[in-house]
């Protein structure tokens, strides 16, 4: 379910929206977002390249995977183009469920979230915490087929998920009820390029009341066991399929993005 809204207190999708140069945030949020750019300054990279990161996969597996079906947990804020409406650009009868515990998420979502045509797009109060709440449902499953592929998609969010909340066992409990043919899709902040500034980062946002944890490739890949990874794997976002130039350096970004399909 989610929390009350507690304005004083930082929530990462109200961060996230800030860094994003959105409006749906709080003096406190602004705050936590303020001394993490003092910690490491390309925290405002991420999220901008994160939202093109979610349309070339979105496009992907609605274009080239046939995936009509998408579960996109800890949505975050709607910032335009969300999920629904890059897959429904593709065919208008892709069906959205979105996912986030934030009520302030809640009430923008309920306002904005529409679709056209045959498509249907909706909202579940869930947190990632509880795999199967979210699967058992009734606004999900009034929604999505579960007996059909399924686009898993969880974007910058396994990061707020320290270990001992076991992050990996959280993604194979969602992935076990999905069938074979569906999708996961990942990104994830990483430290590999810069470990001492996004060290910084993450104490900063520990001590802000948002534990973050950065992992590596490897430990990224291991949110994909014995799927078949789809080229280019797990890479740098900036390195996923490209589809427009841009200035900005892996090291700058620093999240790692894959998409997996299980077999």
């Amino acid at each position: 379910m989610a929390e009350p809204l507690d304005t004083g207190r930082p929530h990462p999708a109200r961060v996230y929206d800030y860094l994003l140069g959105g409006k749906d945030n709080f003096a406190a949020d602004r705050a936590a977002a303020a001394e993490g750019l003092k910690a490491n300054p390309d925290a405002a990279t991420a999220p901008r390249q994160n939202r093109a990161f979610m349309q070339r996969t979105v496009r992907f597996l609605a274009a080239e995977a046939g995936i009509r079906q998408f579960l996109d947990i800890g949505t975050g804020l709607p910032t335009p183009p969300n999920v629904h409406q890059v897959a429904q650009s593709v065919d208008p009868s892709a069906r959205v469920v979105y996912a986030d515990n934030d009520p302030l998420v809640l009430t923008h979502a309920r306002a904005l979230l529409t679709a056209a045509g045959d498509g249907r797009t909706t909202y579940l109060d869930a947190d990632l915490r509880e795999p199967e709440r979210i699967l058992a449902s009734p606004e999900l499953r009034g929604v999505l087929d579960l007996e059909q592929p399924v686009a898993l998609l969880l974007y910058a969010v396994l990061h707020f998920f320290e270990d001992a909340a076991d992050p990996y066992g959280i993604v194979a409990r969602l992935m076990a009820e999905l069938p074979h043919g569906s999708y996961l899709v990942i990104s994830h902040l990483t430290g590999d390029h810069d470990p001492s500034a996004w060290g910084r980062f993450t104490e900063v946002m520990g001590r802000q009341g948002i534990p973050t944890r950065v992992r590596t490739k490897a430990e990224v890949a291991r949110f994909f066991p014995g799927m078949e990874m789809i080229d280019p794997g797990v890479v740098p976002i900036l390195q996923w399929r490209p589809d427009s130039e841009t200035s900005y350096t892996d090291a700058q970004v620093a999240l790692y993005g894959a998409v997996g399909r299980k077999h």
